[in-house]
């Protein structure tokens, strides 16, 4: 009977152990907390819409091609969401937001800017993607909040304009964000 309990005993423990090991996958996400999560493999999950044959819109979580260096298996908190403004909802991955004054504000407060480093992180490449540097833009905002990323572009002497990336950059390393003063 005991060689019977210990070989059933490792069986249970495997079990235990696959179940605590539980991969993040983009796919099998739902919807109300994909975007800002990122996989266990360490890319960037994004909410999708696609139009089922009835015309029917439907919500999909998939897999970036959007690695994020120092983070993986990571869903964002709700807490993060509110801090820095950002929407669950939101479609895709766009520096869009970053030209709202008030989205700004609320990514560069201390709440959002020093807690909520994987919001920061995406954001912080998203401004790097349109030639600004995330903790100037932080600092005009403050000194200024009428400023915009806008002018920032316009002053650093970036053209403004899409970005292309070539195959395989699409890499998130940049350095952590500077500690607002």
């Amino acid at each position: 009977m005991a060689s019977f309990k210990f070989p059933f005993f490792l069986f249970l423990s495997s079990l235990f152990l696959h179940a605590s090991l539980a991969e993040i996958i983009c796919e099998d996400l739902p919807k109300d907390v994909c975007a800002f999560s990122i996989a266990s493999s360490g890319k960037r999950c994004l909410l999708e819409t696609a139009v089922e044959k009835d015309a029917n819109v439907e919500y999909q979580c998939r897999t970036s091609e959007v690695v994020v260096v120092r983070m993986a298996e990571y869903i964002e908190t709700d807490e993060c969401v509110r801090a820095c403004g950002v929407d669950r909802n939101s479609i895709g991955i766009s520096s869009d937001s970053l030209l709202e004054p008030q989205f700004t504000a609320k990514l560069c407060a201390p709440a959002c800017y020093q807690k909520c480093p994987n919001i920061v992180d995406l954001y912080f490449n998203l401004a790097a993607g349109e030639g600004v540097f995330l903790p100037d833009l932080c600092e005009a905002q403050r000194i200024n909040p009428r400023r915009t990323m806008v002018e920032l572009i316009l002053s650093s002497g970036a053209a403004p304009g899409s970005v292309s990336s070539e195959p395989g950059s699409l890499v998130s390393e940049a350095p952590a964000p500077a500690p607002l003063g």
